[in-house]
């Protein structure tokens, strides 16, 4: 029997059943997108002849990047088959003998993801894009619960935290993956970045491995190298750009980027680098979540300890080491085959060009397992992260003739390791997944294995002399309020010393600005066993025109014991608070019909607020694509006055929506909030 190559005339790609069957129908349902490792349908219709079983025959050849090869797993050959096989390139006729034939195609689940052209016997190519696959046991990103795909895959807007770890702040942020043209832009930078230009053959095949392309999209995310997407900014002039602050989502900077011929758009700061970072892995379909590390050390020198200095009066003297008030990156999951199971699961990696690695600004991706392990010799990047969250740190006096001594401090680094909960707004805390409760066995061993010796050495004595600063509830932008610095004398002897209380203005990346009140008292006395509070004022006439935007204040004492010339340093970072926004939604929400919401901030500055104007953000209310409505106040407001505007807007898909309400003002820049809306069906 002689077989006969199918004699096709036209094709079905049949997108919208396959793009939803692959859970890629919000890209749309215009063009075939499927997941690797899982069948797609196609029907053909032929010009001649019917298809029958072993007598009919048709060759496949599925191609990826400009020089595919079947060394580099880029060309893949392949004919019909009696059923599917999942493990490889296969396909498989579904439907009985006719003009019609109903074609399962399936991928193999390793395969290089990226823009695929199909040929079918010698006449038919059709085009398709292929993505990971976190639903397919056989993918490296394979996860295997519900909602943990839906939130760290399918979720286009999440949470970002901000603030201080005495006071997180949720920031809202529209990742917006599968928003229009979103998906052509991600595939855009893996095609800019310097590995793809020098050898697009290898790079190709190189995506078929996620730990590979989270290494492209760590160094990719920034432009220190390559033409990367953003261009980090820390200093106080966005001149040319615009400020990290008011960025509220991804999809306008990937969309800049795209549109400006892949000029750096300007500018980022950590939780923007790693947003977008976070939007792209999700994209391609990496589950990805970000993650925020309070307290986060830089150590520059790789010794895992940070060295800080301080002048007379307790203020921080600028240095390259620094420790920062926040710092986000991003966890993909994925499995190790590179290292032993235990470090399969998330993987930190951070694009936030910070230092170099293999000669790119670059970081990760390193098994988060490994960081509480204290394996720093894995792939990659792995001391730099265990620095940020383990390191030591040790404070030096500077004084005046030059000289340094030795400050005892309460310094913390790496607390309240937070990301967004599954399925709510939120935090949860995973500190637990990156170290050892403080103190533990486990701990110490940690520490043995990362030869991090000066916390192996390090014995908490109780200090004669305990210095801590506390702070009151109620601290708004605004207001005027008191912080204290606490002095407790635990030894059996009468206490002379001197004590030196200062405040600063503090952005989050460890940079101080101007003196926001200080006090020096050079006679405190207690007696054995004695307690000492000692108010500072924070008037807002002092403060006001000091602090950024990120709302920052450095509190730091200093206290200097005469009798035995011992230095003690506290320091806190405390966060004001914005005015909260608040959202009335009038009505009942009812797919495609308008609403209307009332939106409020009461001011809460002793001053009035000019040049006032609230940006609403929502996806598909008000036509589909994500849209910010901008409406500016005409009038100033007055201290304790409202802000209040009334929105309309029609609904336009059924489920839960989030509107996100910014405030942008001359004093008071830049507050967010944001609030549910459920549409009824």
């Amino acid at each position: 029997m002689t077989c006969h190559t199918l004699d096709i005339d036209r094709w079905n790609l049949e997108c919208e059943f396959n793009n939803t069957d692959h859970r890629t129908d919000l890209n749309g349902i215009d063009r075939l997108i499927v997941r690797r490792g899982q069948p797609f349908s196609i029907s053909l219709y032929l010009r001649s002849g019917s298809y029958q079983p072993g007598v009919s025959s048709l060759d496949f050849v599925a191609e990826t990047g400009p020089q595919p090869s079947e060394q580099y797993g880029t060309r893949a050959s392949f004919g019909l088959s009696a059923s599917i096989d999942t493990s490889c390139w296969s396909a498989a006729v579904t439907s009985p003998p006719g003009d019609m034939v109903a074609l399962s195609i399936c991928s193999a689940p390793d395969a290089p993801i990226g823009r695929y052209t199909l040929t079918l016997g010698h006449s038919a190519r059709i085009e398709f894009i292929l993505l990971f696959n976190p639903w397919c046991p056989g993918d490296a990103v394979y996860m295997d619960n519900k909602e943990n795909l839906a939130e760290y895959v399918l979720a286009q807007d999440g949470i970002i935290f901000r603030g201080a770890y005495k006071h997180p702040i949720p920031t809202p942020w529209n990742f917006g993956q599968f928003e229009s043209g979103i998906l052509d832009v991600c595939l855009r930078i893996l095609d800019m970045n310097p590995k793809y230009l020098k050898n697009p053959g290898k790079d190709c095949s190189g995506r078929r491995n996620p730990i590979y392309v989270s290494r492209v999209l760590s160094a990719m995310v920034n432009c220190n190298d390559d033409k990367g997407v953003l261009l980090g900014k820390w200093t106080g002039d966005y001149e040319g750009g615009v400020s990290p602050m008011l960025w509220r989502g991804s999809v306008e900077i990937l969309r800049n980027w795209d549109t400006q011929a892949c000029q750096p758009v300007r500018y980022g700061q950590c939780w923007v680098f790693a947003a977008v970072a976070c939007s792209v892995s999700r994209a391609l379909g990496i589950p990805c979540r970000l993650v925020t590390n309070y307290l986060s050390a830089h150590d520059t020198n790789s010794n895992l300890v940070i060295e800080r200095y301080v002048n007379e009066n307790g203020e921080l003297v600028q240095s390259k080491e620094m420790i920062w008030n926040y710092h986000c990156w991003v966890e993909n999951w994925m499995t190790r085959p590179d290292l032993k199971p235990d470090f399969n699961g998330w993987q930190a990696y951070d694009p936030t060009p910070q230092e170099k690695s293999e000669g790119v600004y670059c970081c990760g991706p390193t098994p988060v397992r490994a960081i509480k392990e204290g394996e720093l010799t894995f792939k990659y990047d792995a001391p730099f992260v265990f620095a940020e969250v383990n390191a030591d740190v040790i404070t030096f006096m500077k004084k005046k003739d030059g000289s340094t001594s030795k400050v005892s401090s309460n310094a913390l680094v790496g607390q309240k390791i937070s990301t967004k909960s599954v399925g709510s707004d939120a935090r949860e805390d995973i500190t637990h997944l990156y170290k050892y409760p403080e103190g533990s066995a486990e701990e110490r061993e940690a520490f043995k294995k990362a030869d991090h010796q000066n916390k192996l050495l390090q014995q908490q004595q109780n200090q004669g002399l305990h210095l801590n600063i506390k702070v009151t509830s109620d601290m708004r932008k605004g207001c005027d309020f008191d912080v204290f610095a606490v002095v407790t004398n635990n030894t059996q002897s009468e206490k002379k010393c001197r004590l030196l209380f200062g405040s600063c203005a503090l952005s989050y990346n460890g940079f101080m600005g101007g003196n926001c009140g200080f006090k020096d008292l050079l006679n405190v006395e207690l007696s054995p066993g004695g307690e000492r509070k000692v108010p500072l004022r924070l008037n807002y006439s002092k403060y006001g025109g000091q602090i950024t935007e990120d709302n920052l204040i450095r509190l730091a004492a200093l206290l200097l014991d005469y009798t035995t010339g011992d230095t003690t340093l506290a320091v806190r970072n405390v966060v004001l608070d914005n005015p909260e926004i608040k959202v009335r939604i009038l009505g009942e929400p009812k797919e495609n019909r308008k609403l209307a919401a009332e939106i409020t901030l009461q001011n809460p500055l002793p001053e009035r607020l000019e040049n006032c104007c609230f940006s609403i953000e929502g996806a598909n209310l008000t036509g589909g694509a994500i849209q910010t409505l901008q409406l500016q106040l005409l009038g100033p407001v007055g201290p304790g006055e409202d802000a209040k505007v009334k929105i309309y807007f029609t609904p336009t898909h059924s489920g839960l929506r989030k509107l996100v309400v910014d405030f942008d003002s001359n004093k008071l820049c830049h507050v967010k909030g944001y609030r549910n809306v459920i549409i009824g069906k």
